[in-house]
């Protein structure tokens, strides 16, 4: 459970002889030399060194034995020691899956130190083991069940696996009819497996089906205008996305579409509107400034087409530096600025 870098274990240290015991145990913790760092603190006579051993033998996995200094550590006035014996008691209540207990410490660092590596990337294992504990506990408990197959069908859309995940959720379906979310989510894979005119129809299917249980459903109304937009049904289309944005005015992608509608039925500043309020939603939304660019040009403000054009750029231009090379290698493209 090693969570310091050299350069962070050092730096508390910085002005001490090299044969000081403290210095050569934090060297030995951080190059993973275990035994040599507990012996070398172990001689220390600094304060410090109790947090540091306390470190090395939770690294060790003597959670136990390290616990008690760990928590002094954490309530330390001092900021570095602080962090440190948070992130090591936090990683000893992830090991031994006490995610409850790990939880608000975690709250506690990522409060003081915002957008710490370190701090960030613990957060992220308690997640995942949070979650990875929760699912074997299903499984387990219940493995007949309709949440199994939901479960089971949400992690292989992750996959890319829609047809085996729609699979999943036409099982959990037949077992709980009623269930929220089951239609939406089957009408949302079977639209990511095929665009086929016969799979358009079955997922509008399950969209309508999800809105008999929810018809407050912004997202649903949505899914279903783009269907009708496939089927050149433009009339229906626009009604489901007025009603979605009825249901959630602050609805970027209904935003977007029914903004580029109103472009199209020349309705420009109906659009200048709409679009306003999905670019102001998503200020990196190509597509938002795209349209709203193409708004105010035919609306004739020209001036305010001009800016779009240069926020539309912006956002296009990728950034400079290594990071981007390295990107330009992989043949990603670079996240926008």
């Amino acid at each position: 459970m090693r969570v310091i870098s050299l350069c962070l274990l050092l730096a508390s240290a910085m002005g001490r002889a090299q044969s000081d015991p403290l210095i050569a145990g934090m060297k030995a913790y951080a190059r993973g030399d275990y035994p040599a760092a507990e012996r070398e603190l172990r001689r220390s006579q600094d304060p410090q060194a109790i947090t540091f051993l306390a470190l090395t033998l939770a690294a060790t996995n003597r959670c136990d034995e390290a616990m008690p200094s760990l928590a002094k550590g954490f309530n330390s006035a001092e900021s570095s020691t602080q962090r440190l014996a948070g992130l090591a008691v936090a990683q000893c209540h992830i090991s031994a899956a006490r995610f409850d207990e790990a939880t608000p410490i975690l709250s506690q660092l990522k409060a003081k130190f915002p957008g710490d590596a370190d701090v960030l990337y613990v957060s992220a294992r308690l997640h995942m083991r949070a979650w990875n504990d929760a699912l074997y506990q299903l499984y387990k408990a219940s493995p007949s069940s309709y949440r199994v197959n939901q479960i089971s069908g949400e992690i292989l859309e992750t996959q890319g696996q829609f047809a085996a995940a729609a699979s999943e959720y036409r099982k959990a379906i037949e077992k709980n009819p009623e269930g929220l979310n089951l239609h939406f989510r089957l009408g949302r894979a079977l639209l990511m497996s095929s665009h086929e005119p016969a799979t358009l129809e079955t997922a509008l299917h399950e969209f309508e089906a999800e809105l008999a249980h929810n018809p407050r459903d912004a997202v649903a109304h949505y899914q279903i205008a783009q269907i009708l937009l496939a089927q050149d049904k433009v009339t229906e289309a626009s009604a489901r996305l007025e009603r979605a944005l009825q249901l959630d005015e602050n609805f970027p992608e209904a935003l977007v579409a029914l903004g580029k509608q109103r472009l199209t039925d020349k309705r420009n500043e109906d659009a200048v509107r709409l679009l306003s309020r999905a670019a102001e939603l998503q200020p990196k939304s190509e597509t938002a400034h795209y349209n709203l660019m193409l708004a105010y040009r035919n609306a004739g403000r020209l001036d305010d087409a001009r800016r779009e054009k240069d926020k539309l750029e912006a956002i296009q231009k990728p950034p400079d530096g290594g990071f981007t090379d390295f990107l330009k290698k992989l043949g990603e493209k670079p996240p926008a600025k």
